[in-house]
């Protein structure tokens, strides 16, 4: 099993703004779907190594080693090969599409070169289409290989000849040092003409254009820190997760890589949390990136406008990066899953759930962008204002919480403390820009709601706020609390409550999200620490002054990074990463982590 399935970290992305594959360090691609980052797959062998498809481009030698790496400021990918004979590379990119348009056609560059010596390279491409539900055919000729299923169609191109395997492409070619050949594959609908034939010269071109959209975009960033490469390697997943025709940014590029191997905590992950979105603003903006969290701005307010039209909750927890909120979950029975972690799923069930939090995180957002919400409209402020006033009498149930748990509704401290967020930020936008609200409202809502959480989410025994009322188990979210200014950073009941998560919940500065075992979430099994939480963990100690402990967390986390400084969702007792991968979350946790960090370092050294 482990040498049919590479491990979940030896992987880099490449995406062009409307969906992303990741090619693992063997230069294989072993997820994709399109036309979207939610669509089908295409080649999902890291799901399925027999059924799911893949796209190799490697070395025939057998001995072969392999190293990958970024070029410097960008999102194309490097894989290089040192072999017996010589060293080769493969550079892979998706050429961005800048029209910010939604289109069925998308293009995966594979450019191939030998550097030292001679270099016999081997082409193997059999897509799966439909999660490799689907059958095709292929048509071969001189113009190269059409990939024919239903309702899309794939064109392969190479510089080297192809030869036909039943229905799939293969190929070889033998390069000098020197020389250069590619391999194009572009994914269009059904009546989509081939694209030209690449030429070494208009591979070049190409392959510097690519190098240049995403150098100068990075060069806006307006981060002086001292980890600058980490932060913008960070600042680069997060724009290749964004959806560009919506502004939408999506959880992760990946579906059903698991939170334990062999487990049952295998979700899709193709689609945007309002949550996670929202956090994703403040780090947006920190770094200067104004552009990208004002389309996401849009998109949510835009949300809240459908309230008007089919009632129900004001939000729901997630959508499709279009904004449907139908997701139906269904489990991809043919699929054995990673390395047998099944089912693999499809679609995501928690779309359902409630989860009041997402209330907070939407107007935290819509705070932290103030210039942008400015300008809003008279109808977008209405939207959250009726949404406000539908809250204040909504705010107290139980729920599903930020963990999206299975085994029932419960009254979350964390969702409790974001509804105070939700109310406080309100009145906040309300004053700042002199807008007709009911102020008196959403004031005694939130009133009420921190003196519920002060009695109820605090625990005795313990000395720290809990996961839920009535309950002793802590909880990795709450560590957001000085963050959203619940409660100051340096009050002896927060300081007391690092504590008992430092006791409890923090392994080697690593941190658990709860304790499923006190706290059964519905499911089976275990998982790794969360990262999104040891950021979050590195940006409370920075606010409670722990400065010497909130640094050397922060440099040990990255010892956890893959080789080209990407993160999952997890970290497994090995020191595996675990998860949909690379995720949005932790991503942007990590940028907020450093941004405070930097801030509380600049002021201690007095700059």
């Amino acid at each position: 099993m482990n040498d049919r399935y590479p491990p979940i970290a030896e992987h880099g992305l490449v995406g062009d703004l409307q969906t992303a594959a990741l090619v693992s360090s063997r230069g294989v691609i072993d997820w994709f779907a399109a036309p979207r980052f939610d669509s089908p797959s295409i080649f999902a062998a890291l799901l399925d190594s027999e059924r799911g498809g893949y796209f190799e481009l490697a070395p025939e030698h057998p001995d072969s080693t392999c190293k990958q790496l970024y070029y410097p400021d960008t999102a194309v990918l490097v894989t290089r090969f040192m072999s017996p004979d010589g060293v080769g590379e493969v550079i892979d990119y998706m050429p961005p599409d800048l029209t910010g348009v939604a289109t069925d056609r998308h293009t995966l560059v594979r450019v191939v070169r030998v550097v030292r010596g001679t270099v016999r390279f081997a082409l193997a491409c059999r897509p799966r289409f439909d999660y490799g539900r689907a059958g095709h055919e292929l048509d071969l000729g001189p113009g190269g290989a059409l990939f024919r299923a239903p309702g899309i169609s794939a064109h392969l191109q190479s510089t080297f000849p192809l030869e036909r395997d039943g229905r799939d492409a293969l190929g070889t070619v033998t390069l000098k040092a020197g020389e250069v050949g590619s391999a194009v594959f572009t994914v269009c609908d059904p009546g989509g003409e081939a694209p030209p034939p690449p030429t070494l010269d208009t591979i070049t071109a190409r392959s510097w254009e690519v190098v240049s959209f995403w150098r100068t975009w990075l060069r806006s960033s307006r981060y002086r820190g001292r980890w600058p490469e980490r932060v913008h390697r960070a600042a680069i997943t997060l724009k290749l997760l964004i959806y560009a025709p919506t502004g939408a940014m999506v959880a992760a590029a990946t579906m059903g890589l698991p939170e334990q191997v062999g487990g049952e905590r295998n979700w899709d992950y193709r689609y945007t949390w309002v949550r996670d979105g929202s956090l994703a603003v403040r780090a947006l903006l920190d770094l200067g990136f104004v552009e990208e969290a004002t389309a996401f701005l849009h998109w949510l307010v835009e949300r809240l406008h459908e309230r008007e039209s089919w009632g129900g909750e004001a939000l729901q927890t997630m959508y499709r990066v279009d904004g449907d909120p139908d997701l139906p979950e269904e489990t991809l029975e043919h699929f054995e899953g990673y390395r047998g972690s099944y089912p693999v799923r499809a679609g995501n069930g928690a779309a359902e759930q409630l989860q009041l939090d997402i209330y907070g995180e939407a107007v935290y957002a819509l705070s932290q962008g103030q210039e942008i919400v400015g300008q809003a409209t008279y109808a977008g402020w209405k939207a959250l204002a009726a949404t406000l006033d539908w809250l204040a009498d909504a705010w107290d149930r139980p729920d599903e919480g930020i963990w999206e748990t299975r085994g029932g509704r419960k009254d979350f401290t964390y969702s409790r403390v974001m509804c105070w967020v939700a109310f406080d930020h309100g009145l906040r936008l309300a004053d700042t820009f002199r807008r007709p609200a009911d102020v008196d409202r959403w004031r005694r809502a939130r009133d009420a709601v921190f003196e519920q959480v002060m009695e109820r989410g605090w625990s005795e025994s313990e000395q720290a706020f809990v996961q839920q009322y009535g309950d002793d188990v802590l909880d990795a979210s709450l560590l957001l609390m000085p963050r959203v200014e619940f409660i100051a950073p340096r009050d002896p009941t927060w300081l007391s409550t690092l504590d008992a998560m430092d006791r409890v919940l923090v392994s080697d500065s690593l941190v658990y999200r709860y304790d499923p075992a006190a706290s059964p979430d519905g499911l089976r099994g275990s998982e790794g620490t969360f990262s999104l939480c040891t950021f979050l963990y590195v940006d409370a100690l920075a606010r409670a002054g722990r400065l010497s402990q909130a640094r050397y967390a922060f440099e040990k986390m990255q010892t956890y990074a893959n080789h080209v400084g990407l993160f999952s969702e997890e970290i497994g007792p090995s020191g595996e990463q675990l998860g949909n991968f690379p995720q949005a979350f932790t991503h942007l946790a990590l940028i907020m982590a450093a941004t405070t960090l930097d801030e509380a370092l600049d002021r201690e050294e007095g700059r």
